[in-house]
């Protein structure tokens, strides 16, 4: 008998219920701005950032309204001017490009190697075009960053990264976000703490950070802030830096600080369920897996492999037979955006350059969701499926 899969691919796990009576509480004194607080209290905004900034090692946090502001106030924040030029990776999520764009500035885009992560090689040789290198840790692969800083303190690149798939992992037990001058996250549903949306940034550099607090809208409230830097960083400052209001509310702030408590364990159990999935797909016929390094603790919760070299019409074969079976992929070959799957050569207003060694990776590519609705049962369901179809679409 034919299996098919039956579970769904966007489903998540429910709220915890610490979660959601600490949301009650919120919507029961209905202080939900950040600064409308009580006297003597802190705010779940507030608690949220010092948690935050505690579990990351990070001195300042900020919390936000989604994961696109936080990478758009972290460009401002360190002085990216209209027209001017960012380096990126060439794979990536349209927010990304997106956030460069929405100030004005050029994404320069940079190859992709076949572990997903941004081309060292390319990077050093763009280095000398931008001042700022705006970094994807795209599906949660993380390249070698002790090369990465070094190119960058070469060159004197700034570097933000975008942990929007990476909160919780690590490299060389670094926490993802802290080698850069800001590391940005997202709390959007499909991340790894679900606040339907929100973001949240850390740093170590209180200016910067400071420049962040005020773009959010602080209102001049920035001493309520309990993972800030002191009140004096923001005196000069303070005049010559607008309102751009993006603040998470105490609602939101509410609902994560139990998720982020249970992070930890969330990680090993989307890394076992990642782990299946690789072991019961290696070494099949036309799959290539990807390679991810020892020095990174990664966070799988998705799953991404390649077909490389197939022509589309086998690529589309593959995709339509994996849906009829239940196993919702998506490829990164479409010639149109299609939902999460928009490249960099379908981002007209970035004017990109054909970057050859991308286009062949991304022609390959296929990805799906690994929610923690899955069962690892699930997980062998889902591989058989893809080893069968993979043996019927591949090209002769």
């Amino acid at each position: 008998m034919t299996d098919r899969f039956d579970g769904n691919f966007t489903q998540q796990e429910p709220i915890p219920d610490e979660a959601i009576a600490a949301a009650l509480e919120v919507m029961q004194h209905g202080r939900l701005h950040r600064y409308n607080t009580a006297a003597g209290e802190a705010g779940e905004t507030a608690l949220l950032e010092q948690e935050f900034a505690r579990f990351t090692g990070a001195k300042y946090c900020l919390a936000v309204a989604s994961g696109g502001y936080a990478l758009a106030t972290a460009l401002r924040a360190v002085g990216v001017k209209p027209g001017d030029p960012v380096l990126t990776n060439a794979f990536t999520l349209a927010p990304v490009p997106g956030a460069i764009a929405s100030i004005g500035a050029k994404p320069v885009f940079v190859e992709v190697t076949e572990a997903l992560t941004i081309d060292l090689e390319d990077l050093a040789a763009k280095a000398d075009q931008a001042r700022v290198l705006l970094l994807s840790h795209m599906r949660g692969h993380i390249c070698d960053m002790d090369r990465v800083m070094e190119i960058a303190d070469a060159a004197g690149l700034i570097v933000i990264e975008d942990c929007a798939h990476t909160m919780g992992a690590e490299w060389r037990g670094v926490p993802s976000g802290r080698h850069g001058r800001i590391g940005c996250y997202s709390t959007q549903t499909y991340k790894h703490l679900n606040s339907g949306e929100g973001g949240l940034m850390i740093s170590d550099d209180a200016e910067t950070i400071a420049r962040a607090i005020l773009l959010s809208g602080s209102y001049m409230l920035y001493e309520r802030h309990l993972a800030s830097p002191p009140a004096e960083i923001f005196e000069a400052l303070r005049y010559e830096t607008p309102n751009i209001s993006g603040r998470m509310d105490n609602l939101r702030a509410a609902l994560l600080r139990p998720q982020l408590a249970r992070l930890p364990r969330q990680v090993c159990a989307w890394n076992a369920r990642y782990a299946r999935l690789e072991a019961e797909l290696d070494g099949t016929d036309g799959v290539t897996l990807i390679a991810r390094p020892e020095a990174a603790l990664p966070v799988g919760s998705s799953f991404q492999f390649l077909l490389l070299d197939w022509p589309a019409v086998a690529m589309e074969r593959f995709v339509a037979a994996c849906s009829a079976r239940g196993v919702d992929l998506k490829w990164f070959g479409a010639a149109q955006p299609i939902a999460f799957t928009s490249r960099y050569d379908h981002w007209r207003y970035a004017a990109p350059e054909p970057l050859p060694r991308t286009d062949r990776i991304l022609a390959g590519l296929l990805d799906l969701r690994l929610p923690l609705t899955f069962s690892l049962d699930d997980c062998d369901t889902i591989a058989r499926i893809l080893r069968e179809e993979v043996g019927a679409a591949r090209p002769d």
